[in-house]
């Protein structure tokens, strides 16, 4: 890298220091969500008592509880038909979403997965929230809108798999 107002070279191609910095600005980004979503998806897997119908911190309280103050009650009406189950789609949701983001596989895929995830809790768990900047749930949904349009453009699998389809032609 020569100055400040160069190009650094030995990246492919000569960049300005302002679209290296274009290129990697969701970065940040997709390691935090990437981080937070395999963390949230492991704390579920790991403990027992959140697939529970009831019990202390299990989901079918949770559902129990936020039900008359949700958005969509119906939403939350399907959750406890059978609660386990919708337990473990939301970890495994929230841990294949987070490996996805981490490595940049099918990032906007990821992305999107993320964002449903989020808006389906703050209609349900976090909507009562007021005021509504307290709930978490909306913040990430809205973390989640620069990836889902953006995508992964640096240091991911896709722009790996990219470059190699570029070479092929």
């Amino acid at each position: 890298m020569q100055g400040y107002g160069m190009n650094v070279r030995g990246l492919g191609e000569s960049k300005g220091l302002r679209d290296l910095a274009r290129e990697h600005a969701l970065l940040p980004l997709r390691i935090f969500l990437g981080v937070t979503f395999v963390y949230a998806g492991l704390d579920k897997l790991t403990d027992s008592g959140f697939f529970k119908a009831s019990g202390a911190g299990s989901i079918g309280e949770t559902m129990h509880a936020v039900r008359d103050s949700s958005a969509i009650p119906a939403l939350v009406d399907l959750a406890l038909k059978s609660p386990g189950a919708f337990g473990y789609a939301i970890a495994i949701g929230e841990l294949l979403v987070g490996l996805g983001t981490l490595v940049g596989l099918w990032a906007r895929l990821a992305a999107l997965g993320g964002a449903l995830i989020s808006l389906s809790l703050w209609l349900t768990v976090s909507w009562q929230v007021s005021p509504y900047y307290f709930g978490n749930d909306l913040i990430y949904l809205m973390a989640w809108l620069p990836l889902l349009l953006g995508g992964a453009a640096a240091f991911s699998a896709d722009a790996l798999l990219a470059s190699r389809r570029r070479r092929i032609r």
